[in-house]
C-alpha cells in the first residue's frame, strides 16, 4: 500500500505511547483516523488535538479484551467513514513478577489486552478488509518480548509470543487464499511510553494482586530502561514504511533483537537450559 492519504486506519490503545504516535504519524499522512482507547480523558485529548490539526478523526471508548467493544468499533468507523484499510492492534498492558505469585485476574486482564485484543481485531476487521477487495494492512503489535523470554515478565511474554505466531499465521493464510491485505508484526524493545504504569486502566473487576510489590529493585531497573528508550515516534515512522512496504517484521532495535533472537535459536538448536539475559542498560 504505497499511497496512505485518504485511507482508513484504526489504532487501539491510540491515546498514549506507541498509539499516539501512530496516530499522529498516520493523520501527518493524510489517512482518516478512527483512535481506540479506554482512557476517555486521553482519548478526548487526542481528539482535540488531532482536530486543531485538521485531521478527520473519530474517537471511540473501546475495550479490546471485549468482542462486543472491537465489533462496535468496527462499527461505528464504517459509518463514519465506510471502509478500513488499516488496523493496529496495538492496545497492551503488562504486570511484572514471578509466574508462580501472578493471580488469575493479572493473566486474564493482560492475556484480555494483549492477546484477545488483537484477536477480536481479527476476528472483526480482516473479513470486511477481504470483502472490501482492495489493499489493506493489518499491523499487531507485538514486542522483543515475543522473540525471547525474559524473567519476571512471564505473563507479558506469554501473550507476546502468541502475537507473533498468530501474525506469521495469519500472514500465511491471506497469502494463500489470494487475499489482498498484508500483515505487519512490531517488535519493539524498550520505547519511552507509561506500560509499567499499566495498572491505571486495570478494570476494577480484575484487581486482584495489582497492589502486589515488585521484585526488589526490578521496577526502579525497568522504569530506568524505559526512560532511556527510544521515542514512539521513531517506532510510528516504521510502522508507516512498513505499511507502505508491505514488510512484515517490524524491529525497532534490529542489534539487540538480532542477538537475542539469534540466541534463543542456537539454544533450542542445541538444547539448551534458557538462561537470563544480562540486565538492560539504562
Amino acid at each position: 500500500m504505497r499511497e496512505l492519504r485518504g485511507r482508513v486506519v484504526v489504532v487501539t490503545g491510540g491515546a498514549s505511547g506507541i498509539g499516539r504516535a501512530l496516530v499522529e504519524r498516520f493523520a501527518s499522512d493524510g489517512m482518516k483516523v478512527v483512535v481506540a482507547d479506554v482512557e476517555d480523558a486521553a482519548l478526548a485529548e487526542t481528539e482535540r488535538a488531532l482536530a486543531a490539526r485538521g485531521a478527520e478523526v473519530l474517537c471511540v471508548h473501546a475495550d479490546v479484551a471485549k468482542a462486543g467493544d472491537v465489533d462496535a468499533l468496527a462499527g461505528r468507523t464504517l459509518e463514519r467513514f465506510g471502509k478500513v484499510h488499516v488496523v493496529c492492534n496495538n492496545a497492551g498492558v503488562s504486570v511484572a513478577g514471578p509466574m508462580w505469585e501472578h493471580t488469575l485476574d493479572d493473566w486474564h486482564w493482560v492475556l484480555g489486552v494483549n492477546l484477545w485484543g488483537v484477536i477480536h481485531g481479527v476476528r472483526t476487521f480482516v473479513p470486511i478488509m477481504i470483502d472490501q477487495g482492495e489493499p489493506a494492512h493489518v499491523v499487531n503489535t507485538a514486542s522483543l518480548a515475543g522473540l525471547s523470554s525474559n524473567p519476571f515478565m512471564g505473563v507479558y511474554n506469554v501473550t507476546k509470543h502468541a502475537v507473533v505466531t498468530l501474525s506469521e499465521t495469519l500472514a500465511q493464510e491471506l497469502a494463500t487464499v489470494g487475499a489482498p491485505v498484508k500483515v505487519s508484526v512490531l517488535c519493539p524493545g524498550f520505547v519511552q511510553t507509561k506500560i509499567i504504569d499499566s495498572d491505571r486502566n486495570r478494570p476494577a473487576a480484575l484487581a486482584t494482586g495489582a497492589d502486589r510489590p515488585r521484585p526488589e529493585g526490578f521496577e526502579q531497573l525497568i522504569r530506568a530502561a524505559v526512560a532511556g528508550g527510544i521515542p514512539p515516534t521513531v517506532v510510528a515512522d516504521l510502522v508507516a514504511q512498513a505499511i507502505r512496504d508491505e514488510r512484515f517484521y517490524v524491529l525497532p532495535h534490529p542489534e539487540i533483537t538480532e542477538s537475542r533472537v539469534r540466541d534463543r535459536m542456537e539454544g533450542i538448536l542445541h538444547n539448551r537450559t534458557p538462561a537470563p539475559p544480562p540486565p538492560p542498560r539504562s
